[in-house]
């Protein structure tokens, strides 16, 4: 396979009884051989996913504040999960078909303008009601960031590293994750309810001081600067033969997303009212969570390279489904909880490492921005409907069984549709526009 050379084995080979360190060495091997316009680009999208990732995450974490606020049901919270994904997913196919128009980089920007701007206006709303009508609009940008990104990176790293260099940007969810999770138990314990989710939701501005960044340092890839102008239809990706491709490259994200977000939608909420930790105490076995999926989208990066795309997809989704399942329904102790949430973490986030790279390689320059956009967003749209089912569900069952029911579903449809897409590890870009797909 392409991206198996001879270093990243040695590398492996030096320090096998310390595998974060073997990690650290096999990530310094690719990312030294970057060229200083993908390094610039590989940084530029980090920071971006950190961000809109504690943005979207800043949520779950207010979900119990905000219900005692407004005397909300757990139905309503979810549904309020779900409207967010449901807009971020309109927000990402215009987004990516905007990228195809006025360019990768100039998208970004508006994008993080976008969802930083509403979230900082949601600290301010009076009613349950404002509040949802800033969410959802935060929802709009949330998903055109990761379309204009994830095409940016895709098209400026090389073949051989694309699977890496994208997926180590999926890492930065966990960062922004991590983030989230520390700003809210430093707001929750050191104010007043009220005020506290407040204060979470101002600090949701920050993401807008990286539009700087990606002025003076992130150009157009080059394959989309010399891609010959011409008309752009919004509907080319329903045409054959890419309307297979659009389908189930849909039904794909719909899982992997659908999974995802059932359960980290509800796992503080789970932690606190089915297994009684306080905010302290549940913030701690996130962070393990939040660790162990640093660590899947890094090893996943890896593997998207050296297994392909597929395979990863086939791995992190059967062991997702195991640790998912027995993370909620079997009767843990609070150690062992706290152990399993390593592996929880791990399994439950690694196989987006793949994701990114795989729509990027399947859809031509003239059409990727709008073919990647929608099919993500799509999943992530349809993906919206589980944290309100799951909150649905769990009125007749526990939270617990809810969320591993919705899970067990999702990861079961990607490894369906993964199977029946083509493998594109190390595929050229150039090459996917001769295919005219």
């Amino acid at each position: 396979m392409i991206g198996c050379g001879s270093k990243p084995r040695e590398a492996w080979r030096i320090a096998p009884h310390k595998p974060s360190q073997a990690l650290a060495n096999l990530i310094k091997t690719w990312f030294s051989t970057l060229s200083t316009r993908e390094r610039r680009t590989f940084w530029g999208c980090f920071g971006g996913w950190a961000l809109d990732g504690m943005d979207v995450q800043l949520y779950t974490f207010a979900i119990p504040a905000l219900m005692t606020a407004w005397n909300l049901s757990r139905t309503q919270a979810g549904e309020l999960a779900s409207v967010v994904l449901l807009l971020s997913a309109l927000g990402g196919w215009l987004a990516g078909a905007l990228s195809d128009r006025i360019g990768r980089v100039r998208t970004l920007q508006l994008s993080i303008l976008w969802f930083a701007g509403f979230t900082f206006l949601s600290a301010f709303a009076q009613s349950f009601a404002q509040f949802a009508v800033c969410r959802s609009l935060m929802g709009l940008g949330f998903g055109a960031e990761w379309a204009a990104g994830a095409v940016l990176i895709g098209e400026t790293i090389r073949p051989e590293l694309r699977g890496r260099a994208v997926g180590t940007v999926q890492s930065a969810w966990a960062i922004g994750w991590a983030a989230a999770n520390g700003l809210s138990l430093v707001c929750l314990t050191l104010l007043p309810p009220d005020l506290a989710w407040r204060a979470m939701f101002a600090a949701g501005l920050a993401p807008a001081l990286l539009v700087i960044y990606l002025r003076r340092h992130v150009p157009e890839p080059e394959i989309f600067l010399r891609q010959p102008p011409a008309p752009q239809r919004l509907l080319a990706i329903f045409e054959p033969p890419v309307l297979r491709v659009t389908v189930l490259a849909a039904l794909l994200s719909t899982g992997a997303q659908g999974g995802y977000y059932a359960l980290t939608t509800w796992l503080p909420t789970f932690l606190k009212t089915e297994r009684g930790l306080s905010v302290a105490g549940s913030s701690g076995f996130i962070a393990v969570v939040i660790a162990g999926a640093f660590a899947g989208y890094l090893v996943g990066a890896q593997l998207a390279d050296r297994l392909g795309r597929r395979r990863l997809f086939f791995c992190f989704g059967a062991a997702a489904i195991a640790v998912a399942a027995g993370y909620t329904l079997l009767p843990l102790t609070d150690r062992a909880l706290l152990v399993l949430g390593f592996p929880l973490g791990f399994c439950a986030s690694g196989y987006f490492a793949g994701v990114g790279p795989f729509l990027t390689e399947l859809y031509a320059t003239r059409m990727r921005g709008a073919g990647q956009g929608f099919s993500y967003n799509f999943g992530r749209g349809i993906g919206a409907l589980f944290p309100a089912l799951v909150g649905a569900l769990s009125t007749s069952l526990s939270l617990g069984a809810a969320i591993a029911v919705f899970t067990t579903c999702a990861y079961a449809l990607m490894c369906l549709a993964a199977l029946l897409l083509p493998e594109t590890a190390g595929r050229d870009l150039r090459d996917t526009d001769a295919l005219g797909i």
